[in-house]
């Protein structure tokens, strides 16, 4: 009779053959995929990209920088002039 490991039982059984030092390198390379694919699931959360706008969506207005951006580039350029 065969038996069939699942993924996860044949990593856990080829850890427990490790030094502690791999292990921890291999934890270390597991944290690093689930962080990637954590992110891309923000990316895409209900089907949807989102935009910078959505993620940062809070923070908009939370600067005072004392009028409108765009006029900011003419105040700049007379200000060169003067």
């Amino acid at each position: 009779m065969q038996v069939t490991l699942t993924v996860e039982q044949k990593i856990i059984e080829l850890l427990r053959d490790l030094p502690v030092a791999k292990q921890k390198q291999i934890l270390d390379f597991a944290q690093f995929i689930y962080s990637q694919t954590k992110s891309k699931e923000i990316s895409h959360s209900n089907g949807k990209t989102l935009s910078a706008l959505d993620l940062a969506g809070d923070l908009i207005g939370s600067l005072d920088i004392g009028g409108d951006l765009s006029l900011k580039k003419h105040d700049l350029k007379n200000q060169n002039l003067a």
